[in-house]
């Protein structure tokens, strides 16, 4: 990273900056990322030397100052090309969300800069999925060095964080230091001393995410690494990094799927049945097998644009809608991963025609905290007018 972008990446501008880096840099690397695991740093720090890593960021520390509708563009463009790189993306996007409203500017604009990336780490091995529930600590430590300010100490197991060693901060969830509430967020460096990445990642699809199990065994940062007020952390994350990290996930899930139907429909319109001498186009059942995947995306898109229009506004259902875009979106990706894997028959099970690919990314959203069945039940809560979670127990 560390170039500058020759211009403001803004709303004019930033489409055709994307496509440039998406041709240039992330697409033609997709494939061997994937067969390897390797992290996307190549596609990382060209988004950031782009000024993309500072989409979100605010013009007065040099960034892009866009609005989550812009950032949901470009994991989707990302996405349909290496969704490993979109991770890596969203996650550093959710992060910047919480660190533009409580994070140090020095920070800030290293991010506006795109010499900084970001991500949560929120998944914990004592509570799995269920990230409003951090069983980690935070307590007070000693003056440090220099006996000049307060420090404290973090002990973790956190159970996935994306770019597990190559981020360089974690917005870090822990129990409260001292108050009441569900947790505390931190800003912790990704180079801390006592951070251990467990193992490489090595998993069915978004592979080169680098999503790893993390600890931390006395990792000393100072007291003003905190991230709002001690035992906010919770309705932080709701305000800020979840509605980001669920919408723009819904975004990945669109871009996968209209990867898949790209490609589904570019193999019906070269595939040939010599024997009819007709391309398998020319079939009625495979073009309304095809229909059926462009209708579901395009439903996932009026969803997903409704969504942020519902956050824009500030309407009575945007959080209805936030808590119901990720699993609309994730089990419709599932649904079209499917599909295009029937529709295109043993071509679609073999590596080079990208879907096998692509099907795998599509079903990671299912299982992404919070996973499908915790949003169902979110949703419910929602609709009975019911909290969304349950007290701790005494």
């Amino acid at each position: 990273m560390g170039i500058a972008p020759e211009f403001p990446v803004t709303a004019t501008r930033y489409e055709s900056v994307l496509s440039a880096v998406i041709e240039r840099s992330i697409g033609p690397q997709a494939a061997e990322i994937d067969r390897t695991g390797a992290f996307p740093g190549d596609g990382v720090q060209a988004l950031g030397d782009a000024g993309l890593l500072g989409l979100l960021s605010a013009p007065n520390v040099g960034g892009g100052g866009e609005s989550l509708a812009a950032a949901a563009q470009v994991i989707e463009a990302v996405g349909g090309r290496c969704a490993s790189t979109a991770t890596v993306m969203l996650m550093h996007y959710a992060a910047v969300a919480v660190i533009e409203a409580y994070g140090p500017q020095d920070i800030r604009r290293l991010i506006a800069r795109g010499d900084h990336l970001s991500s949560l780490a929120f998944s914990e091995v004592g509570s799995r999925s269920h990230f409003w529930a951090p069983v980690s600590t935070a307590t007070s430590g000693a003056k440090d060095a220099e006996d000049t300010e307060d420090t404290v100490q973090l002990d973790a197991r956190k159970s996935w964080v994306t770019s597990a060693g190559h981020a360089d901060s974690y917005v870090w969830s822990s129990q409260p230091l001292a108050s009441d509430g569900a947790m505390t967020l931190w800003l912790v460096p990704g180079k801390a001393a006592g951070l251990r990445v467990a193992a490489k990642f090595d998993g069915l699809g978004l592979r080169g995410n680098a999503s790893s199990p993390v600890s931390a065994a006395g990792v000393m940062v100072p007291a003003g690494a905190r991230l709002g007020d001690d035992g906010a952390g919770l309705d932080i994350a709701m305000a800020t990094a979840l509605p980001t990290f669920l919408v723009l996930n819904a975004a990945l899930s669109l871009g996968i799927m209209e990867a898949l139907v790209t490609e589904a429909g570019a193999h019906l319109a070269r595939s040939r049945l010599q024997h009819l001498d007709q391309t398998l186009a020319e079939q009625p059942v495979s073009r309304a097998a095809l229909a059926r995947l462009r209708i579901r995306t395009d439903g996932v898109r009026a969803f997903l644009r409704d969504t942020l229009a519902a956050l824009s506004t500030g309407r009575d259902d945007a959080t209805l809608r936030v808590l119901e875009v990720k699993a609309v979106a994730a089990e419709a990706a599932a649904e079209v991963a499917d599909g295009a894997l029937r529709l295109c028959g043993g071509a679609a099970f073999r590596k080079e025609l990208g879907i096998e690919r692509l099907f795998r990314d599509a079903l990671a959203a299912r299982v992404m905290a919070p996973t499908t069945e915790a949003l169902h039940d979110f949703v419910g809560r929602t609709c009975l007018g019911l909290p969304l979670f349950d007290p701790p127990r005494a």
